[in-house]
């Protein structure tokens, strides 16, 4: 009897995971957008092995050459192939979408767990800190922090940037869902036994506010994958001659009508990349959505 309720407890516990996953295979554009994140995750893992050209590389004798059999998306001002550089191109843009997420979820869960677990002066001071970070403009925020780290850590200064400012948000709906939880009959029960604090936190809070957490973080990406390349695009972003999407728009923006193909392939890369993210963000939205039966 006892080996039976454990065998159904372990069941229970799988179920939410199960049918999370069997509604988002349910979701083509979702399981379409994952693909294609899986797929840019490949390039960028394996690009020294499928770039067909050196991406810094400089040859002025073929610089602006049009698509060909030899460089199959053209050349840019120096002679540099495209097709690399937009290979590799997909670790910057991956790096900052992804590395950002993770300080800002930390942050998130951290200052939310505290602000609505302990309440009273911890929540307060927690969310006028977050509204200070509400007020003050994150694009002046990253563009002073990029000029203080300097263009040779600015991936560094991207990340942490973008981390920092993201925090808020996430950290108000980590409130939310632990100033619900906390009041739940189970959280009771734990503190009648004599439950640590932390031992609560851990064990039965924090478990049950992650899946709004995770799907905002998903759906985060997309804004950081953008802001990558409006840095790059004001000039703040990565420095050349490293391979970046906005750094490649930036360069090719003076040249658009005469070789449109410098412009074209990196924004093209863009919109590709942030679709696929959205589109998965939004699927995974409805797989973790309890209420969803369909």
């Amino acid at each position: 009897m006892k080996k039976r309720q454990e065998l159904d407890l372990q069941q229970g516990g799988e179920t939410f995971v199960h049918q999370a996953w069997r509604r988002l295979k349910r979701n083509r554009l979702a399981m379409a957008g994952l693909v294609m994140i899986f797929f840019l995750f490949s390039v960028g893992i394996f690009a020294p092995a499928i770039s067909p050209h050196d991406p810094i590389k400089q040859n002025l004798r073929e610089s602006h050459l049009p698509p060909s059999g030899n460089h199959l998306l053209g050349t840019d001002l120096h002679g540099r192939d495209l097709l690399s550089r937009l290979i590799y191109g997909t670790r910057i843009s991956l790096l900052v979408g992804f590395l950002p997420q993770f300080v800002s979820l930390f942050l998130a869960l951290l200052l939310g767990l505290l602000s609505g677990y302990y309440g009273g002066l911890v929540d307060s001071l927690i969310m006028r800190l977050a509204d200070a970070f509400f007020a003050f403009p994150s694009l002046l925020f990253m563009m002073a922090l990029m000029f203080v780290v300097g263009s040779k850590q600015a991936v560094l200064g991207m990340v942490l940037g973008l981390g920092i400012v993201g925090w808020a948000g996430s950290s108000r709906i980590m409130r939310g869902q632990v100033l619900t939880i906390k009041e739940r009959a189970y959280v009771d029960a734990a503190r009648a036994i004599g439950a640590r604090n932390s031992r609560i936190i851990l064990r039965h809070v924090l478990p049950n506010c992650l899946a709004p957490l995770i799907v905002t973080t998903t759906m985060a990406i997309p804004g950081a994958i953008m802001a990558e390349a409006g840095l790059s695009f004001i000039g703040l972003g990565v420095p050349p001659p490293t391979a970046s999407w906005g750094q490649m728009l930036q360069s090719g923006r003076a040249y658009i009508r005469q070789f449109p193909w410098l412009c074209v392939w990196p924004g093209l890369a863009i919109f590709i990349t942030v679709l696929s993210f959205n589109l998965f963000g939004d699927g995974l939205r409805d797989a973790l959505d309890p209420y969803l039966k369909r």
